[in-house]
């Protein structure tokens, strides 16, 4: 989420006609197009994110800028040259990093949250300890995941440290309750 992606198509032979179609996981089909012989583009229901990206040298490709949830889903690519027609497909799976918090609740129990992340992030105590563990889905595909230590250490003075574990990243916090 948030980062550029550029995707390229892979063919022999020059280039007559280019075209891409995107299928979102959310909402409808997106086609983008272009002819080499009169240099003209066109585009069909594409957010303005998704645009052309014309490089001296190399075949026309596809940038995704900024990135979004919403843009997950299957991006073909047609070509049409003189070797023929060819046909790449991507499938773009978007990865959202949790957001970490850690605090001590009402009974003086440690508590983990990583919230929003995509997919859900898994969660664990050092020193190993139980716990009990919730996730959240929400409308959007990310989850949030929620820990609380169930067995804390009595003199108040036991550090306990939350590890987050995600596609994304590793993180960690700690916290004396």
């Amino acid at each position: 989420v948030g980062n550029s992606s550029v995707l390229t198509c892979h063919f022999k032979g020059n280039t007559t006609m280019l075209t891409w179609k995107i299928t979102p996981k959310v909402g409808g089909l997106c086609t983008l197009g272009y002819r080499t012989d009169t240099n003209m583009t066109n585009r069909t229901n594409c957010s303005d994110n998704i645009n052309w990206k014309f490089r001296a040298g190399l075949a026309p490709a596809l940038e995704i800028q900024q990135v979004g949830i919403a843009q997950e889903g299957n991006y073909s690519c047609e070509v049409a040259s003189t070797d023929g027609n060819f046909c790449t497909t991507y499938h773009l799976t978007v990865l959202a990093p949790p957001r970490l918090s850690l605090y001590c609740d009402e009974r003086g129990s440690a508590v983990c949250e990583a919230a929003a992340g995509k997919p859900p992030a898994q969660l664990s105590w050092l020193p190993e300890s139980s716990s009990s563990a919730e996730e959240k889905c929400h409308d959007n595909g990310t989850v949030t995941v929620l820990s609380k230590l169930t067995a804390c250490g009595t003199n108040g003075r036991n550090v306990t440290t939350c590890m987050v574990s995600h596609p994304a990243g590793n993180w960690s916090q700690s916290i004396a309750c």
